[in-house]
């Protein structure tokens, strides 16, 4: 399956470090070779690099790893294909507009006999992946819910979760979402993430043999939480989501978080279903 790479931060700040971490999955220390992404938030604007190539040895992906692009919020994703070609509209993560932002989205998983019940009427996926058309499909139910106003955060949030769970029951969907304010993140069995804060002290990466001084990089203020499909570090202490819960960061902290019941995944659907009721609103833990 893939992995998923993403940034929180209180003040515009560089992902190399993790970056440098993550490339290394892509193709060499792990199976992830079927293409990269990267998308940095910049207030409304963002840029995204893509590469169908294996991370490892992409020269794009080495360009951004030294390339220190300061963003309050990123998502990265690096790709085992098991759905859709190998080819950059396959390629996450992917981006929508929604109520006036760049709405960006990556999923880890594979999901299966979801193509009735996830299918849209207004958005079209672009490629044949079914992360692209499970993204569309929560765009488009985000639209009729709420309209062309955005709600506030409370309420986006508990409804992302809800629609989480019922994209979940075609399978495994690990997902990070972002509009550049918010980093919002849904576990199905294997995300971590992790808040930096003062007293900063060293970290050393496990897929590279490189360490970090972050007192030498950072200040006092700085708040960081980085989420990763597995920790990218062997000295700092990371925190697994459980099933079902959801996790919403602005500025570097999480400012709210829930939890709702997983489905039972079948590792095979044999038809194609409507999505069952959306579960009841979570309990918010803030």
């Amino acid at each position: 399956m893939c992995e998923l790479l993403a940034m929180s931060a209180n003040v515009p700040t560089d992902i190399c470090f993790s970056f440098a971490g993550l490339i290394q999955r892509g193709g060499k220390t792990g199976p992830h070779k079927d293409g990269w992404g990267i998308t940095f938030y910049e207030g409304k604007g963002c840029r995204t690099f893509k590469d169908p190539q294996p991370c490892y040895r992409s020269e794009i992906a080495q360009l951004v790893s030294r390339y220190a692009i300061k963003s309050e919020a990123v998502i990265s994703h690096i790709r085992q294909a098991n759905s859709g070609g190998v080819n950059l509209e396959n390629t996450h993560p992917f981006t929508r507009e929604l109520w006036g932002r760049n709405l960006t989205y990556a999923h880890n998983g594979q999901l299966d006999g979801y193509h009735i019940a996830l299918q849209t009427t207004s958005l079209t996926a672009i490629g044949s992946t079914d992360s692209e058309q499970a993204f569309v499909w929560l765009i488009e139910q985000l639209r009729e819910k709420f309209g062309h106003r955005k709600p506030d955060n409370e309420t986006l949030f508990a409804y992302l979760a809800q629609l989480c769970v019922a994209i979940n029951q075609f399978g495994v969907f690990n997902m990070i979402l972002s509009d550049g304010e918010f980093v919002f993140a849904y576990c199905y069995n294997n995300l971590h993430y992790l808040t930096r804060r003062a007293p900063f002290g060293p970290a050393r990466l496990k897929d590279a043999d490189v360490t970090i001084d972050f007192t030498q990089e950072t200040t006092e203020r700085d708040i960081v939480t980085v989420i990763a499909t597995a920790p990218l570090t062997i000295d700092e202490r990371w925190t697994k989501m459980q099933s079902g819960q959801w996790c919403a960061f602005i500025g570097g902290q999480l400012i709210a978080s829930g939890q709702l019941q997983a489905p039972k995944v079948k590792s095979h659907i044999q038809s194609d279903l409507k999505p069952s009721t959306l579960p009841a609103e979570a309990d918010k833990v803030n």
